[in-house]
């Protein structure tokens, strides 16, 4: 069974400041899991950063990225298992997890968060990624 890769890109177009040059994309749909990249405050159509120096907005951009991508892996929120947090300053744990826990009410997933020292940009506050598992034969209780 061949994966499915859902928004593919090169890196050498998403940080031309950077020297990359390395094919990843959005999601990956294999076995019945979706695997998502970090989402950061950033459109993914035109690779613009949104919020700069606001952590809510960009926890608002980042689930809103993860929403987008999972439906266009044929999944949804209510089919998150875990979410990883990587924070760049610890203060902004509350933030983050409130605005997160607005589009998570209900989910109740696996949740680890980590403080870091930056991300890929410097001013990218949050990124939060997510694991989903496609719910097409029913949930097990």
């Amino acid at each position: 069974m061949k994966h499915q890769r859902i928004r593919p890109f090169n890196t050498k177009d998403t940080y031309p400041e950077q020297n990359l040059n390395n094919d990843l994309c959005q999601a990956v749909v294999a076995n019945g899991v979706v695997y998502l990249r970090g989402q950061i405050g950033q459109d993914l159509d035109t690779r613009e950063s949104i919020g700069i120096g606001d952590v809510e907005a960009q926890t608002e951009r980042a689930m809103a990225n993860i929403d987008m991508l999972l439906k266009e892996a044929g999944s949804s929120l209510e089919d998150i298992v875990k979410v990883t947090v990587y924070l760049v300053d610890p203060r902004y744990r509350e933030t983050v997890y409130r605005t997160m826990g607005r589009w998570l009410e209900g989910v109740f997933p696996v949740s680890t968060g980590i403080v870091v020292q930056a991300l890929a940009r410097p001013e990218w506050l949050v990124e939060i990624d997510a694991t989903a598992v496609l719910s097409n034969t029913g949930s097990a209780q």
